[in-house]
């Protein structure tokens, strides 16, 4: 079950052009736009959905600059958060094929702290997909949205994923 999201994470994270942004955005756009118009079509989030901070800005009472920034260290805290639920989902898988009980409590409680940031900044479709984390049990379902959500945050801030990607990839390098 884990192979389909190492292979993706490998399609994703090593760009190899020049333009390493534009290489990661599109594929991030590619692979949101599929599988939100296939297997996450139920959820009802637009293939072409863009956030705006707006909503934000107006119900937080915060300046336009802020929420940018919040946003940017949500962008950040979604791509080391995708390492724990990668592990959380390796704990799972093991205890599914050995037949012991589930435990999804560190793995949800993952997604309920990123819920909680996602709702404050008013991040759509990173709403509908964090909690689709803390309700269902289906592995494969569940590792579906980590997909999505890893590339919805992709979307959002492709800069900034990419130097926390890399960030990440030199700090394991040590």
């Amino acid at each position: 079950m884990l192979e389909k999201f190492k292979i993706v994470q490998n399609k994703i994270e090593q760009p190899i052009e020049e333009n390493d942004i534009d290489f990661l955005d599109k594929n991030a756009q590619e692979l949101c736009k599929e599988l939100l118009e296939k297997e996450l079509s139920h959820l009802g989030i637009e293939e072409d959905y863009k956030y705006d901070t707006s909503q934000a800005v107006s119900e937080l009472g915060l300046d336009e600059e802020m929420v940018d920034q919040l946003v940017d260290d949500y962008v950040a805290q979604i791509i080391k958060a995708i390492i724990q639920f990668d592990e959380y989902m390796e704990k799972l898988q093991d205890s599914q094929d050995n037949d012991i009980e589930l435990d999804y409590t560190p793995f949800r409680d993952l997604a309920h702290k990123n819920l909680g940031v996602a709702r404050n900044l008013r991040i759509k479709d990173a709403e509908k997909l964090l909690y689709e984390l803390m309700k269902k049990d289906d592995l494969n379902y569940l590792l579906t949205c980590l997909e999505a959500l890893k590339v919805c945050a992709i979307k959002l801030r492709p800069k900034c994923a990419y130097n926390t990607i890399k960030l990440i990839k030199v700090k394991n390098s040590l």
